[in-house]
């Protein structure tokens, strides 16, 4: 059996789950998102650096979520946030992907005691938080926007792995790759050229709540002051400099706040959308972990 044979089921899988209504108003929503994010690197209605009025002024057409506390547009700190939110998310989500995929085929190829290694330090990882993660990091290398990306990127490999390990299990029993296998192929040569390309729809879902996760976990280490610091721009930051002004200027909240929930949202709903049209034998063994 060809390789393009065995690629072609879960291609055909992916083209009809992506058209779902909740896929595409997720992905919608989210290259919105992350076309004015990336806009920010050409263009931002006011230099992020800049002092462009007075201090906390209140929405208005010019600054339409006011100033913040040192007079810069709230508007264009929160375009430059989301860019830093979009590429930290999707930085973690490569280290989980990129490590836990291969962890979790390996441990359905072989069974036996790499199973056994990669369940129990799966699980292991899996309960402890990335923001703890992230505070043992800083203790040795200081806070910042790289500490959170290898923060949430850690917690995601075991949440990879077992989605990996889980769908992959069921599908050793399929009538191609027990083909493959008498055709002279070993459990590892079956695993990546038969049974990855069937479980990428369920990957495609595992990766987009992983980002909509990263997003979040992102928002929450910096508002700790353990991702992104005052010389960067993070919604986090913008949402921890705001807390004080939060009795008098409630404004200041709803641009990063409302900005890093809606990307969030959007990679769910997409990942929800995707979920729903994998076939019930990958999904029963997903769990849909949360990374932070």
């Amino acid at each position: 059996m060809s390789e393009e044979t065995a690629i072609a089921p879960g291609l055909k899988q992916l083209g009809q789950i992506i058209p779902s209504a909740r896929a595409r108003v997720g992905i919608i929503v989210t290259l919105t998102l992350l076309l004015i994010g990336f806009l920010s690197l050409v263009w931002t209605p006011y230099g992020v650096g800049s002092t462009v009025g007075s201090q906390l002024m209140d929405p208005s057409l010019p600054h339409p979520f006011g100033t913040d506390a040192q007079g810069r547009d709230v508007l264009s700190l929160t375009m430059k946030g989301l860019l830093t939110s979009y590429v930290v998310a999707g930085i973690a989500a490569a280290i989980g992907l990129l490590f836990g995929v291969p962890l979790g085929l390996a441990a359905a190829a072989f069974g036996g005691w790499p199973d056994r290694i990669v369940t129990h330090v799966s699980d292991l990882t899996a309960a402890i938080p990335a923001l703890a993660v992230a505070a043992i990091l800083a203790t040795n290398t200081g806070p910042g926007a790289v500490v959170g990306m290898a923060a949430i990127g850690f917690a995601a490999i075991p949440v990879f792995a077992r989605a990996t390990r889980e769908g992959a299990r069921p599908l050793f029993a399929r009538d191609d790759v027990n083909a493959a296998r008498l055709a002279g192929f070993d459990a590892w040569d079956a695993a990546t050229r038969h049974i990855f390309p069937a479980v990428s729809p369920l990957l495609l879902a595992q990766t987009l709540s992983a980002l909509g996760f990263a997003i979040v976990g992102e928002a929450a280490l910096s508002y700790a002051g353990l991702g992104a610091q005052p010389d960067g721009m993070s919604l986090g930051l913008m949402l921890r400099d705001a807390q004080s002004f939060l009795l008098f200027e409630p404004h200041l909240i709803l641009a990063p706040g409302i900005s890093a929930i809606l990307a969030a949202a959007a990679l769910h709903l997409a990942a929800d959308g995707v979920r729903g049209g994998v076939s019930p034998e990958l999904r029963a063994g997903e769990r849909d972990d949360a990374l932070t």
